[in-house]
């Protein structure tokens, strides 16, 4: 269990901090929630506590895995279906596993991509999102802004 201002991840949202552990009646249940404010857009979002290992959620990881991921962003592309249906499936399946090394690989590969040929529509949201996830658990790694953190992102692909 984490406690409040834990540094979690939450897959497919980014990383926040715990502000609050609040007891809420939701359609006649009362549950314990995490109430996690992520950086990225200023979100606030609600984690039921006794499911939260279930969703995925876990604590941001080190620099060491940090400096992992940079190496990912920076090696070359993985190969990746030319039907953007399957890439799209495969790149969701990434970013479902909350996993900030699969993360960054996504953002590779598709920041690639949009150079040489852009992107579909959905995969430039996919990428807008993607973005996102890794930039917020770069702002709470080393305490800097967003801009900042695109900005490692950028020079890193």
């Amino acid at each position: 269990m984490f406690t409040i201002g834990d540094k979690i991840v939450y897959p497919m949202h980014g990383a926040g901090i715990i502000e609050e552990i609040e007891e809420k009646k939701i359609l006649g249940e009362i549950r314990k929630y995490y109430i996690l404010n992520v950086p990225c857009g200023d979100m606030k979002i609600m984690i039921p506590v006794d499911s939260s290992r279930e969703i995925g959620i876990r604590a941001i990881v080190s620099d060491e895995e940090l400096a992992q991921a940079m190496d990912i962003l920076r090696d070359k592309s993985s190969e990746m279906s030319s039907n953007w249906n399957r890439r799209y499936r495969e790149n969701m399946e990434k970013l479902k596993t909350g996993d900030v090394l699969e993360v960054a690989e996504v953002v590779r590969n598709l920041m690639r991509t949009d150079r040489e040929k852009k992107l579909s529509t959905g995969e430039k949201k996919m990428l807008t999102n993607a973005r996102q996830i890794l930039s917020s658990e770069i702002i709470l790694i080393k305490g800097i802004d967003m801009k900042e953190a695109n900005n490692i992102i950028d020079r890193a692909v």
